[in-house]
């Protein structure tokens, strides 16, 4: 499965789309592991990795939703925490797993790939509207 970010991906707000670019790639990557089947080790180290810039990402775009007072944080936070539960299945699924099969990576492909895709297109294009209403208010 090829995962990129594309133009049906931008937000509108360089800032978000940057870091999606990113967090998009190391999903990516991860993928690519569990697809290729790599070892149980591999495959957590790359888990780490997408986990890692996942916190950041999330902290970063909800720090920019604080700095402009937006109306949905509490629930987009609820969103991104919903998305750190997964990945913690994530971990306790290979935990459970000699490495990355089949099913696992199907998992990954519905709950991670199609997650963030379908919450890209909502919830972060959102934010990006609201961030260019109140930084151009002569539009209104």
């Amino acid at each position: 499965m090829t995962i990129t970010f594309d133009d049906n991906l931008i937000t509108g707000n360089d800032t978000i789309d940057e870091q999606h670019q990113e967090l998009i790639s190391r999903i990516s990557d991860f993928v690519k592991a569990c697809e290729a089947g790599d070892s149980k080790i591999k495959a957590v180290k790359m888990l780490d990795y997408l986990d890692e810039y996942t916190n950041f990402h999330f902290n970063a775009e909800e720090e920019l939703q604080k700095q402009v007072n937006y109306p949905e944080l509490s629930k987009h936070h609820e969103k991104h925490e919903e998305f750190k539960k997964t990945i913690q299945s994530l971990y306790v699924y290979l935990d459970d797993i000699e490495g990355p099969d089949e099913k696992f990576t199907q998992v990954v492909k519905t709950k991670v790939v199609d997650w963030l895709f379908g919450h890209i297109k909502t919830y972060d294009r959102s934010i990006a509207e609201y961030i260019n209403i109140v930084d151009n208010p002569e539009r209104l």
